[in-house]
């Protein structure tokens, strides 16, 4: 595969359920306030018409490809989770055609529990599904044409005996980089997926709580590092951070926090990348 180096590089520097419609409009406004992404725009004409958000396609693609069997890396690097579960590097794909090229590793959950195991993989494939076809129709509309790099890998961020927590950590490169990353916290007592409602079901106002919390971490971190810019307080209120939707990526980390990830443009200008916040104890 081309340019190989930079392509791992790309990946050591960036370590999604579709979120909001509004995160293509902060790509436009990222694109608007001048932060040095400005080629990133050429995202917007890949995802306008497929019913399906930029986080969304990318994470179809990293977790199931139509792939020929001997490039699979089948069942390989298997780090063993708990007594009930395992991750595998189920199959690594790569495609270069022209200038459309892809390396993409591919996750799949084992459990104990075969219909635990069926459950999971079944959601994470109903999404690939939909954006193996996009990911065809595009390469093809454009005669591979376009300078269009994917990279995929993923890691366990969450391995404790309640949760389990797999991170897909993709970049999507078209002239410019952007990071995507789409988090399965699954609970391992009962199989299921979690997200950040079912597992506040019984704290109705946790999204205001953690929505302040984000909001001071925001501030204090813009007032000690000129550097760091959210959208928060800006010249341009409309697209400022308002709160948390409940369809966000979260995973616990090795204290127990809850851990907060956004997509780059989500809530900060392309130049921040893909940014985590961790909630301290006692804020839910």
């Amino acid at each position: 595969m081309s340019n190989n180096k930079d392509m791992e590089e790309m990946k050591r520097k960036y370590e999604e359920i579709p979120v909001p419609d509004q995160a293509l409009e902060r790509i436009k406004k990222g694109i608007d306030m001048g932060k040095k992404e400005n080629k990133i725009i050429n995202l917007s004409k890949y995802m306008k018409n497929t019913g399906v958000t930029a986080a969304a396609a990318v994470l179809a693609i990293t977790v199931l490809t139509n792939v020929n069997p001997a490039i699979a890396n089948a069942m390989e690097q298997i780090p063993v989770i708990g007594a009930i579960a395992k991750v595998v590097t189920f199959r690594t794909y790569e495609d270069h055609t022209k200038d459309f090229e892809a390396e993409i590793q591919i996750p799949k959950i084992e459990t104990e529990n075969s219909q635990a195991a069926e459950g999971m993989n079944k959601s994470i494939e109903e999404y690939a599904q939909t954006l193996i076809q996009q990911y065809e129709d595009e390469l093809k509309a454009n005669d591979g044409q376009g300078h269009y790099s994917l990279t995929s890998d993923y890691q366990v961020v969450t391995d404790n005996e309640n949760y389990l927590s797999l991170k897909i950590n993709t970049t999507l490169a078209l002239g410019s980089g952007a990071q995507f990353v789409k988090i399965f916290t699954i609970d391992k007592k009962t199989g299921e997926i979690l997200t950040l409602d079912s597992l506040y079901k019984d704290t109705p106002d946790y999204k205001e709580k953690i929505s302040r919390n984000i909001k001071e971490q925001m501030e204090a971190q813009m007032a000690s590092d000129e550097n760091i810019q959210y959208f928060l307080n800006s010249e341009v209120p409309e697209s400022d951070f308002k709160g948390i939707t409940g369809e966000e990526s979260f995973y616990f980390n090795e204290n127990g926090q809850l851990v907060i990830a956004f997509d780059e443009y989500q809530v900060a200008p392309g130049y921040m990348g893909a940014v985590e916040f961790t909630i301290p104890d006692g804020v839910v």
